[in-house]
């Protein structure tokens, strides 16, 4: 039986495992199907700290496993199936591995961008198609961008990449917008955003030097468009990673797990979350290291008190 079981191995997680293992917690970190999160699929990250001429995503998810691993930290690759947080130990059903225990447990399994499903999305992106404009606004200077989606983080993504890009529009595929009217005020009073709403997305046009624009079909005229741009950022939403939990752990309407504010306590004790998974707000990987910071530090602190015998109880027996 573990000490701690980490499932997920973004920079949460990862983080997590530094903590507990410099805590001779000996944590076993369970692996998915993309080690390391979504940074593995960005190329340069500029806004990680201690990195002052940047690190290619990969490398900073690599340095942080070896960190890991250097302390302690074991790791398993393997798909969770199931979880059982009725009682301790907690058990974890992994593919491969077969049913797993622990005293504590950290869910660290992130959330996943939404992308559109077409030609051209998949195979650029980090090279001109990116869910992240926080993350990959800055390689846009003076370049033309198209935003797709209609709710208020597109808006409000469209209205950040204004600072670097020298034009964005936004493409929708309805005439009506679902983001909040104040949100949308904000992006119609911002001269550099154009809109191309009533089309649908079709392609990801890709030029001799990379993207060269967004392939999309009128839904009036039916007639297909080119709408020229050097990057597209896809704004239609997040889901969080939490199905494998069966309900046992409480999530908001959207499936992200609730914690205690200023916590990463779920409402099981001794089960923490950290990380996108818990996070509707900030997403940024020095966020999420900061929570799996906060998480294995709850964890530990969670062991040492289980850890104190309570005399009463044998007293009494």
């Amino acid at each position: 039986m573990y000490k701690t079981i980490v499932i997920g191995t973004g920079p949460a997680g990862l983080t997590a495992a530094i903590y507990l293992a410099r805590a001779n917690l000996s944590p076993l970190v369970i692996e998915g199907l993309q080690p390391g999160g979504q940074l593995t699929t960005t190329t340069e990250v500029e806004n990680f700290p201690g990195f002052p001429d940047g690190i290619l995503g990969p490398d900073l998810m690599d340095n942080m496993r070896k960190q890991a691993e250097r302390f302690g930290a074991q790791f398993k690759n393997g798909w969770v199936e199931a979880v059982d947080f009725s009682q301790r130990p907690f058990k974890i059903t992994v593919d491969g591995l077969g049913v797993l225990e622990a005293e504590t447990v950290i869910i660290s399994t992130g959330a996943s961008a939404r992308y559109l499903g077409i030609p051209g999305e998949q195979d650029n992106v980090g090279r001109g198609v990116s869910t992240c404009a926080t993350c990959d606004g800055f390689f846009f200077r003076g370049k033309k961008i198209v935003v797709v989606g209609g709710g208020d983080s597109a808006m409000e993504e469209a209205s950040f990449l204004t600072r670097f890009a020298s034009s964005v529009t936004l493409v929708h595929r309805r005439s009506e917008l679902r983001a909040s009217k104040i949100m949308q005020d904000r992006a119609r009073e911002n001269s550099k955003v154009a809109w191309a709403l009533n089309r649908t997305p079709l392609e990801v046009a890709i030029g001799d030097t990379g993207v060269k624009g967004l392939k999309v079909r009128n839904n009036e005229t039916g007639a297909e468009e080119l709408v020229e741009a050097d990057g597209v950022f896809v704004a239609i939403g997040h889901t969080p990673n939490t199905a494998f939990l069966g309900g046992q752990i409480t999530t908001d309407a959207n499936g992200y797990i609730v914690v205690n504010p200023g916590t990463t306590e779920t409402n099981i004790p001794g089960v923490f979350a950290c990380g996108d998974v818990q996070d509707t707000r900030y997403r940024q990987a020095i966020s999420a290291a900061g929570t799996g910071c906060m998480a294995a530090m709850d964890a530990e602190k969670y062991l040492e008190g289980s850890m104190v015998h309570d005399w009463s109880e044998t007293l009494d027996k």
